[in-house]
């Protein structure tokens, strides 16, 4: 161990634990990116060196399969605790099988059994429930609907008309009002690198900074943030002691050093339900170990890659207690376990490390599978071997997501992860606002029609004139109504954001996530819009060809009769993708103008990847041609069918939208048949990274 004459003076376990480590200022104070940068060794090479799976990894899976795997798929949810309302050490041990000893530990006390979380509202937890085939326990439902106020009580407390008629129209779907927000990444690795005591230790210093100030609201929230931190941080160690492990010390092995990690996302993931519950960036963190045990002789590569197996293992198997109109939203039961991965470092170096490798490697021991929704930073100065494993092995699994690694570590730097599916923010160092999605589509119908809903023809919006007469439309006049129309869908949007958060952090706040963060963090407003191709196309046709609207027996536009050609959004057509990057822009300024809560930095996403189906069913009919009641596109796709020149013009038209438009992440999903990469394995493989690098070259 080097030593640093600016370091506090080390305990004798801190030296033990950390013998052989490069020193610095992480061992005084906070900071696993320097000791990251420090200490880890960049890989150049190609996937040769890895194992497949232990036998005892092969039992543990197919346990899983026959005896709980099969069953839920059966039935949707396995079994439900109606008893236990959910916490860090609200259950006893849980295991897999005897022989799940590698990396342990379970939301509840048995695989795939689901909590109830009601902090976040109790209406949602009983629906859910007795969807499951179950009965509510009468008397903790008396505790949440007569004593204790929850996060969707308070909300709707407070809801406006508006609010509640934009929520009702589908204009706004998917609002965090009756479940965890989400879109927070606390810093596992710190459990790992530092112990609870420590961080204890120093959460209790940060706590008193402001102790001699006169009294604040920021003064008094931040003091008792702090004490809800620091109990969770005591209810970590609990936890992990009913499995016979004291994490009140730093970890002195590799495997230690995983187990450690898991258990600090464990409590965050037995205590909330968020709507993306986000593990980070752990490969480069976890290397470091695995190399010095290496060196000690006390681990080979076949240990190595159980380690990572058994811990993905127990990522694929987190559940939480939803509704099935949830599922419906998020078509699935998703919960983006997303673990980043890839990338560089400010100095230049290749983030890519032997981990790197077994984590993609899971995919290949244990099969496909969504989660934890593995997610690389992309870049064309990647190391050839690792491009190479990286298409070879979303050829094989269609499991892996990309994201452009220059614009997110050049505006978040090179420690972020993305929460959920594209949303960059430094671990342990910012947080999100999550806030669903504003149907940006519905809103240009509403514009045209002044306000009335074209699906249930009723008045959302008052005190806007509709579109008039039965001739072509305008396009500088719908744009001027769209406009003043997204100042109203807009400001509802936001304003309904800033009573959900406010009510979130007062009844269902996520004081285990935030244990693992700094005490003074960047908070960001999460919002984002839907449907962003169909009003680019629609747009485009009313500017380009002839558009006439139809309507019915009440005056209501129900329809349009387009004639003429236009040119459409994701061909790489500049006339058409400026106007999707117009609007992503203008949606953004406007929530600008807008006061945040607490302060946040408000960002947006271009990201339906799965509620864009909920979205098209509640919404009419086009310019574009698009039908009522469809799906959209998803994300920043171009719409369905529409994309007629190929994968890369696809990613081309997307990279004109200006990330700083959309700083929480755009979102392109293409589909592509294997065969049509090449004629062979190592073809497709050459053919696919080329696709990538020349997309990501072009600000995709």
């Amino acid at each position: 161990m080097t030593t640093n004459q600016n370091e506090r003076e080390l305990t004798d376990v801190e030296k033990e634990c950390w013998e052989g480590f490069v020193t610095g200022n992480w061992t005084s104070e906070i900071d696993v990116r320097e000791f990251i940068q420090l200490n880890y060794l960049p890989y150049e090479g190609d996937e040769s060196f890895l194992s497949g799976p232990t036998e005892k990894t092969l039992r543990v899976w197919k346990t899983l399969e026959k005896d709980y795997l099969s069953v839920e798929r059966q039935k949707r949810v396995y079994d439900v605790d109606t008893d236990t309302p959910a916490d860090v050490d609200a259950f006893p041990a849980g295991y897999i099988s005897e022989d799940d000893d590698v990396v342990v530990g379970l939301q509840t006390d048995v695989p795939l059994k689901r909590a109830m979380m009601p902090n976040g509202g109790w209406r949602m937890v009983e629906t859910a429930i007795r969807e499951a085939g179950k009965e509510p326990n009468p008397d903790v439902k008396k505790i949440f609907t007569e004593y204790r106020k929850t996060h969707n009580d308070a909300v709707f407390d407070i809801y406006t008309p508006r609010i509640r008629a934009a929520r009702s129209s589908h204009i706004i779907t998917g609002l965090p009002d009756a479940y965890g927000r989400g879109r927070i990444i606390g810093d596992y690795r710190r459990v790992a690198l530092y112990g609870v005591d420590r961080l204890i230790e120093l959460k209790e210093r940060d706590k008193d900074r402001y102790a001699n100030q006169p009294f604040s609201e920021h003064w008094a929230r931040y003091r008792e943030e702090h004490s809800e931190q620091i109990k969770a941080l005591k209810k970590l160690k609990s936890m992990a002691a009913r499995y016979g492990f004291d994490i009140s010390r730093p970890a002195n092995t590799a495997q230690e050093a995983v187990q450690w990690t898991y258990f600090g996302y464990l409590a965050s993931v037995k205590s909330q339900d968020g709507a993306a519950m986000s593990i980070g960036r752990l490969s480069g963190f976890f290397d470091i170990y695995f190399e010095r045990d290496f060196k000690r002789g006390i681990l080979n590569e076949e240990g190595a890659q159980e380690i990572i197996d058994a811990l993905v293992i127990k990522l694929r198997i987190i559940r939480f207690l939803r509704t099935i109109d949830y599922d419906a939203i998020f078509s699935g039961d998703p919960y983006w376990a997303t673990w980043s991965d890839g990338g560089f470092g400010e100095d230049g170096r290749s983030l890519v490390t032997k981990t790197s490798f077994r984590l993609l490697q899971t995919l290949v021991n244990l099969g496909p599978a969504p989660e934890p929704n593995i997610t690389l930073f992309w870049s064309e100065k990647l190391p050839e071997g690792y491009k190479r494993f990286c298409a070879r092995i979303s050829i094989e699994t269609s499991s892996v997501q990309y994201e452009a690694d220059e614009q997110i570590r050049c505006q978040w730097g090179d420690d972020a992860a993305i929460a959920c599916c594209v949303s960059p923010m430094q671990i342990g160092k910012q947080m999100q606002f999550f806030g669903a999605r504003v149907n940006a589509a519905k809103a240009l119908l509403y514009a045209i029609n002044g306000g009335r809903d074209e699906m249930s023809g009723k008045q959302v919006v008052k005190g806007y004139e509709p579109i008039k007469g039965d001739g072509p439309l305008d396009f500088d006049e719908v744009w001027e109504k769209y406009e003043e129309m997204l100042d109203w869908v807009v400001g509802t949007y936001v304003e309904a954001l800033n009573i959900i958060h406010y009510c979130h952090d007062r009844y269902a706040y996520e004081s285990m996530e935030m244990a693992l963060h700094d005490s003074e963090i960047i908070r960001t407003m999460g919002c984002g819009i839907a449907g962003l191709s169909i009003v680019a196309d629609s747009l485009s046709a009313i500017k380009y060809a002839k558009v006439t609207p139809v309507r019915d027996e009440t005056g209501l536009i129900v329809d349009y009769v387009t004639e003429g050609e236009f040119p459409v959004y994701g061909n790489d057509d500049d006339a058409a993708d400026d106007i999707a990057a117009t609007i992503v822009h203008t949606v953004m300024s406007k929530i600008k103008s807008i006061p945040m809560y607490r302060d946040a930095i408000p960002t947006q996403s271009v990201l339906t990847i799965t509620s864009n189906v909920v979205y098209g069913k509640a919404t009419g009919s086009f310019p574009s041609g698009h039908r009522a009641g469809t799906p959209f596109a998803p994300g920043a796709n171009p719409e369905n069918g529409y994309d007629t020149h190929g994968m890369l013009a696809s990613m081309l038209s997307v990279g004109k939208l200006d990330y700083n438009d959309a700083l929480d992440g755009i979102s392109l999903t293409n589909t592509i048949v294997p065969s049509s990469l090449g004629r062979n394995l190592d073809e497709q493989i050459t053919n696919l990274v080329g696709i990538m690098d020349a997309g990501f070259i072009k600000k995709g």
